[in-house]
């Protein structure tokens, strides 16, 4: 999606802000399962494309490090949200909600794109899937 914002040289405030919402969560979610001091970002922060696409390589190299590292994902997480709440959630029950997180936002992305005149990229999972394997380019 970062590719397709940046080639038609999207700089909309609302389309950057969801987009940085998602990257934001990315860190957000991975800071608590790892235990760190919680992440260096906004949850809804103002971001420029150029640093949404840099955030989004250096958040999407850490999770790749972390699952490839880690051998359990079936334990329990005890953690306060964003808003100070507490609570505990499985970690693979968050990694699944951060993938339907994120595919509910492209889906507003997209929606917004398609509004404002550009050409929004497929968001459909089964899509990537076949850019992944070959079958479709990018």
């Amino acid at each position: 999606m970062l590719n397709a914002l940046t080639s038609q040289h999207v700089n909309d405030e609302k389309i950057l802000s969801l987009v940085g919402h998602i990257v934001a969560a990315q860190y957000l979610w991975l800071y608590r399962i790892k235990g760190l001091p919680p992440a260096p970002v906004k949850l809804w922060g103002e971001y420029t494309l150029n640093q949404l696409v840099e955030m989004a390589d250096e958040i999407g190299e850490q999770w790749i490090s972390f699952i490839e590292q880690t051998d359990d994902f079936n334990r329990e997480l005890t953690y306060t949200n964003y808003t100070g709440d507490p609570y505990v959630n499985n970690v693979e029950m968050i990694m699944i909600h951060l993938v339907n997180h994120s595919s509910y936002h492209r889906g507003q992305i997209a929606m917004q794109l398609r509004q404002k005149g550009f050409e929004p990229v497929n968001t459909d999972f089964i899509t990537y899937d076949r850019v992944l394997t070959g079958q479709l380019s990018d």
